[in-house]
């Protein structure tokens, strides 16, 4: 038997493994199980080149629980190690300095182990004490006994150990007694090692008979050792896909809508497969969905420093041997292989999405009220997705027809261009309360689009910014009188003088419902159309899109903090208005102005319209309730005034 000190020049690094890898100490399964993995895919080399003679047997790595002895044990049939091996890559750890080591990574916790190649020691994390009990595959080799207990200290001996390969025995700290227990193992095995390229054993397969669990003689295997990523698309079925979407989310109970198999080996390797699922609203809830591997070790679920923001929104797997198993964040978003991978799934996803609107535009269609929340969110934050991306994403009208913004524009061009040669598309984000603005608009010959997602406002701007002549503008169709949203000609100008106009304004103003902490009305006279409402209600566009994008965009809070502005528009066109108008008395008054720095006195001609207060509180209702703001007690007076006019 030998003893040694481990060679660090640190007096005892154990306690800075621990200290700084406590909030990730789970991990140690992981690396130890990687390791067995290792081994035995480095026998198969051997065997395959001629290095080891005959059968390889059983090269299961196995995972067992003692609890009396308190320990767990991970078991592998691979190479094994020779003395002199385990003193190479156990016993000598070079480190500079724990002091420098703890200065320079403490903040990159997640760095730490794969980065040193501390792997093996990650066990030290739950373990009072590890044991390793090792025989190589070289002829004539000797059986090894390696023992350490936290410290610097070990002992290395020669023993008996039957079959080839390698036991790591953890006797687990009472701190960690978690890790004795069946359930949590096998929820960890699950989590990293599902599809681990060697079979993966722990305890047996159970089943319920006769309303107990009882135990199988069959071993219970964890992982897949062939998932459909590692497998050529030629080899696979659509079935085959769906299979292994459930194998990866087995509570997702949707079917993806259509799915992207990736396979490169240059400029740098990756393989995968990504799916797209039904997105309709809430961007957070279907985050993290994407699994990252590393030669089919699973890494992580937060992959937002490797693929771009939007791409966050598919499921699926990633796997590429050139992204490191354990490296700080600050290292993926510089690293030249992550960028170039980045960019590659992007134009992968894209010209996939292409393909599918090619192929089949009207099944396309179909999907795109599914997926058009991820779309949107790439054109809006990947440049080089949304130059791909504008020859397929979709805009849909009331009629639940499809077509690109090139294909509407060309649609609506001949009616929907205004006198200035601005090409204005209509839309609505709500047709059963815009239901009137929208029949006003279509009686002129005007289509109207269906804009109800999330990320439309943002598009809709975004499409006004790109458009080459500056002549494109959405607007939506409740902003202003159908015939102000798109002029076909100089306004026709009423008869009323502005007093006339400001006494009838006034009448109105001074009627309205009271305002409320988040709601303002303003009250103008214009003449819209004979047939148009005779009073009715618009809303700023400008102002209306800044308040719906603050609530999806920083730095916008200003908006999303101001209230609902609205116009109470006169239709001086409209008879009942105009019958209103012919019984305003007008007085005249002496009015002081100011003249050149002297005060002088002005005869001025003041309109009112008195005794018609209650019809003017009815055509304030009938146009709030056109807009589906008539609610509650304004409601009920409403209909209560109207019976009342009903009897005369």
């Amino acid at each position: 038997m030998s003893k040694g000190n481990i060679g660090v020049t640190s007096d005892n690094i154990f306690p800075v493994i621990k200290k700084f890898l406590y909030s990730d100490h789970e991990i140690f399964l992981r690396e130890l199980i990687s390791n067995a993995v290792d081994a035995t895919q480095k026998l198969k080399t051997l065997s395959s080149v001629g290095e080891v003679k005959g059968d390889l047997g059983d090269l299961r790595v196995r995972v067992s629980i003692d609890k009396n002895k308190k320990t767990l044990t991970v078991s592998d049939h691979g190479i094994g190690m020779t003395a002199e091996e385990v003193d190479k890559y156990i016993n000598q750890i070079a480190f500079s300095g724990a002091e420098e080591f703890v200065n320079k990574y403490k903040d990159k916790t997640e760095a730490i182990i794969g980065h040193f190649g501390l792997g093996f020691y990650s066990a030290f994390m739950v373990s009072k004490k590890v044991e390793i009990f090792s025989l190589s595959y070289q002829e004539d080799a000797k059986a090894v006994h390696w023992s350490c207990e936290g410290d610097p200290e070990y002992t290395m001996e020669e023993t008996i150990k039957a079959e080839r390969g390698t036991d790591i025995v953890l006797h687990i700290d009472d701190e960690f007694s978690q890790y004795l227990e069946d359930a949590t193992i096998e929820g960890l095995l699950k989590k990293y090692c599902k599809f681990l390229p060697v079979e993966i054993a722990f305890g047996k397969k159970k089943e319920w008979k006769d309303g107990k669990e009882v135990e199988l003689d069959e071993e219970n295997i964890i992982n897949d050792v062939n998932p459909a990523w590692t497998r050529k698309p030629s080899e696979l079925k659509d079935e085959d896909y769906d299979k292994f979407y459930h194998e990866l989310y087995p509570m997702q109970f949707e079917e993806p809508l259509f799915h992207i198999h990736l396979n490169v080996d240059y400029p740098f390797n990756l393989t995968g497969i990504l799916y797209f699922p039904k997105i309709k609203s809430n961007l957070d809830v279907h985050r993290n969905k994407i699994q990252l591997y590393c030669n089919q070790v699973y890494v992580t679920d937060e992959v937002e420093n490797i693929v771009p923001e939007y791409l966050t929104l598919l499921h699926g797997v990633i796997d590429s041997p050139d992204i490191p198993l354990n490296v700080s964040r600050s290292y993926l978003q510089s690293d030249n292989n992550v960028k170039k991978i980045s960019g590659y799934i992007t134009k992968k996803v894209a010209d996939k999405l292409m393909e599918l609107y090619k192929a089949d535009k009207e099944e396309f269609a179909k999907k795109w009220d599914d997926i058009k929340m991820f779309i949107q969110f790439g054109m809006l934050t990947d440049e080089k997705f949304y130059e791909k991306a504008k020859d397929f994403a979709l805009l849909k009208n009331l009629d639940g027809k499809y077509a690109t913004l090139d294909e509407y524009k060309a649609q609506v061009k001949d009616a929907q261009t205004d006198k200035d040669g601005n090409l204005v598309l209509l839309y609505t984000n709500d047709p059963d309360a815009h239901y009137t603005y929208i029949e006003r608009a279509k009686a002129k010959g005007y289509d109207v689009l269906l804009m109800d997602g999330e990320l439309d406002v943002h598009c809709m701007s975004q499409a006004e910014q790109k458009a080459e002549d500056n002549k494109l503008r959405f607007v939506r169709i409740d902003s202003d009188t159908i015939e102000n949203l798109i002029k076909k000609e100089d306004q026709a100008k009423d008869t009323y003088s502005a007093e006339q106009k400001e006494g009838l304004r006034k009448a109105f103003e001074n009627l309205l419902p009271s305002a409320e902490d988040k709601l303002r009305y303003t009250v103008t006279c214009e003449a819209a159309a004979a047939d148009a409402l005779p009073v009715f209600l618009t809303q700023n566009e400008f102002m209306r899109r800044m308040k719906e994008m603050s609530a999806h965009q920083q730095g916008m809070s200003f908006y999303g903090q101001m209230p609902d502005s609205y116009n109470l528009v006169v239709n001086t066109a409209h008879p009942l208005i105009q019958e209103l108008a012919a019984k305003e008395s007008s007085e005249q008054v002496n009015e002081e102005v100011e003249k050149d720095g002297k005060k002088e006195t002005e005869v001025k001609t003041v309109y009112k319209l008195e005794g018609e207060d209650e019809k003017i509180k009815q055509l304030i209702d009938i146009a709030l309730l056109a807009s589906g703001q008539l609610k509650g007690e304004a409601l009920a007076k409403f209909v209560n005034r109207s019976v009342d006019l009903l009897n005369g």
